[in-house]
């Protein structure tokens, strides 16, 4: 798959049933090595998309569980959740 056709898909997380964002407004952690995408950097938005000082989620490659058409699923371990959620309530 190339990085043009990941572009503009919603990431929704499996575990909370909630969109987390669309790929192209979050960031992409590579291997310089080998070119691999290893994670996804998502930033945590406030009202009108405005970034949170700090705020954001990694997501190792790993956890993500379908790349569709629309959308890619993601399963993010109950330790990470729990770190986006504290992050938005500061």
């Amino acid at each position: 798959m190339r990085l043009s056709e990941l572009s503009g898909k919603e990431i929704v997380d499996v575990k909370r049933a909630e969109r987390l964002g669309v790929l192209g407004q979050t960031d992409l952690e590579i291997n310089e090595e080998t070119g691999q995408i290893t994670a996804l950097i998502i930033p945590s938005l406030k009202w009108f998309g405005f970034k949170k000082q700090g705020s954001e989620v990694r997501v190792p490659w790993q956890h993500i569980r379908k790349i569709g058409t629309d959308m890619m699923i993601l399963d993010i371990p109950d330790d990470q959740i729990n770190k986006l959620e504290n992050s938005e309530d500061a």
